[in-house]
Parts: C-alpha cells; sequence; structure tokens
C-alpha cells in the first residue's frame, strides 16, 4: 500500500521535470512532438505529492508500445493505457519503492493534453484556486494516509471544478 504524503513545494521539480524529459525523449524517439510538466509539481507555491507527472505528445500512439522496453531501461512500468482510453501510461519508483515519476503519453492534439495543459496554466494564473487545492490536498493526505483512492475520491469534486473553469477560462484566453 503506498502512503499518501503531500509536500511542501521543492524548487528542484522544474530541474527535475527538464533531466527526465530529455531521457524520455530519447526512449519514445522521433515520434515525439512535445513533453510537459504537468500536475501538482507545476503549480507554484502549492503542496503536492512528490511524483513528477510528464506529458509526451505524440505523433502515433501505437508505436509507443514498441518502446515499451526502452523506458523499462530507464527503471518505468509500462502500465497501458490504465484507465483513460487513448493513453499510454508509464510509472516509475526508486530503489526505497517510492513513486518519483509518471508519464502519460498521448496523440498530439488529444483533448486529454489541452485538458491538463488548461488545468495547469489555469491554477498557475489562478493562485486563490490553486491555495485551496493545496488545502484540500493535505486536508486529505492527513485523513487517508494509507488508503489513496480515498485521497484521490476526496480530490474528485474539486478537480471536476476547476476541469471546467480552466476549459472555460481557456476559451476566452485563446494563446
Amino acid at each position: 500500500m503506498r502512503r499518501v504524503e503531500v509536500v511542501p513545494p521543492d524548487p528542484t521539480w522544474p530541474e527535475a521535470f527538464a533531466a527526465e524529459s530529455q531521457q524520455i525523449s530519447v526512449a519514445l524517439g522521433e515520434n515525439v512532438v512535445a513533453i510537459h510538466h504537468i500536475g501538482s509539481t507545476t503549480i507554484p507555491n502549492i503542496y503536492a505529492k512528490p511524483v513528477i507527472d510528464l506529458l509526451a505528445e505524440v505523433i502515433d500512439l501505437a508505436q509507443v508500445d514498441e518502446c515499451n522496453a526502452d523506458m523499462a531501461d530507464l527503471g518505468y512500468a509500462a502500465m497501458g493505457e490504465f484507465g483513460i482510453a487513448g493513453r499510454r501510461f508509464f510509472r516509475r519508483d526508486n530503489e526505497k519503492g517510492l513513486r518519483t515519476h509518471h508519464v502519460h503519453v498521448f496523440a498530439a492534439g488529444s483533448e486529454q493534453v489541452a485538458r491538463h495543459l488548461a488545468f495547469r496554466d489555469y491554477m498557475t494564473a489562478h493562485p486563490a484556486d490553486a491555495q485551496r487545492y493545496s488545502d484540500l490536498k493535505q486536508k486529505l493526505a492527513q485523513a487517508h494516509a494509507a488508503d489513496i483512492e480515498a485521497y484521490m475520491d476526496g480530490k474528485d469534486k474539486f478537480v471536476k471544478e476547476m476541469d471546467q473553469k480552466a476549459a472555460d477560462w481557456r476559451r476566452s484566453h485563446p494563446q
């Protein structure tokens, strides 16, 4: 059972993403269009699980399956779609068995890519909502330290609300 832990923001998270994204890019090869840092470790000044989430956009999702051995060489376990159609998901633990990285791979232009980036950008641009998220995560981690499912369930309503706000905000603030 994984322990649920959220920690204060760590200024090394962007560097950890940058280093890992280079390795992921090599493992996935020329199929990669872009690799983005997503998740709570991208949002300034909030508590987060100390797991770096990377989102890779690729030309051909089917080709990703051919890279599972290369990802395994980097320490990643291939999890297939893992509950989200049109995704390839990889996770990596450190030598102590603690989760350190997630890689979410989607076809370029996927609605899932837009959703993840909108959430990240919205939360960065709206620190009051980001702080509410941070507070909720701390409360849930305390209440459900030994139950990752309960922690995730506790975030679900808030995340869906923020996803909607982020989508509306993105439509009114095109890039």
